[in-house]
């Protein structure tokens, strides 16, 4: 199916949606919610509050689909909703003294070799990638979380992030290379990893 196609497909699903239509809001739930609550689960650690941020996304968009329009920009319109909801929940979290889960971002090791995301493997490759991806900056996980977990391209991330296509590659291509660093100075081996290829060609 061409991305015109798709998008036409995707826009008579919302619209449908938008009127009530049960079949098409388990399609939409079908399709994406899978991603969103990977990508949340990536970033807070904890599946159950990843599971409460993904309903209330959805939630959240249903409340507001009447008001959408189609244009190809609906997936980062999504998951611009979970963040943001997750970031408020941190935020009440924090303001109450409830502390995270020490446990945040295990398996992020995706995002420097496929092969890791092998949920709960000890492979001493995994847990290596494991700490370093911890001790990345914020910024540096955020774009991997959305890149590898979120599944979204370099172009629905700009659009998430309001920043310009090259500065989120630029951040892409930064922070797999500190990961890279980090896995070599703990272990002494490189991550065979083909993200770096992906950032250089541009917007897959």
């Amino acid at each position: 199916m061409s991305p015109s196609s798709e998008n036409e497909t995707l826009e008579a699903i919302l619209q449908l949606a938008a009127n009530g239509d049960e079949e098409a809001w388990r399609e939409i739930v079908d399709r994406y919610s899978n991603r969103v609550f990977g990508l949340i689960r990536a970033q807070c650690g904890n599946a159950d509050l990843a599971e409460e941020i993904t309903q209330s996304a959805f939630c959240t968009m249903a409340a507001k689909i009447g008001n959408y329009t189609e244009s190809g920009r609906f997936e980062p319109w999504l998951f611009r909703i979970a963040v943001n909801r997750l970031r408020d929940e941190m935020r009440r979290r924090k303001r109450h003294a409830t502390p995270v889960e020490d446990d945040k971002l295990v398996g992020m090791a995706g995002a420097a070799n496929d092969e890791v995301k092998r949920a709960g493997s000890d492979e001493p490759e995994v847990v290596a990638l494991r700490e370093a991806i911890t001790q990345l900056s914020d910024a540096d996980q955020q774009i991997i979380h959305l890149r590898h977990f979120g599944g979204l391209s370099f172009k629905q991330i700009a659009d998430i992030l309001e920043q310009p296509l090259g500065t989120v590659l630029a951040r892409q291509h930064r922070a797999l290379k500190k990961l890279k660093d980090l896995i070599e100075s703990t272990t002494g081996e490189s991550p065979n990893s083909g993200t770096d290829e992906e950032s250089r060609q541009g917007i897959a």
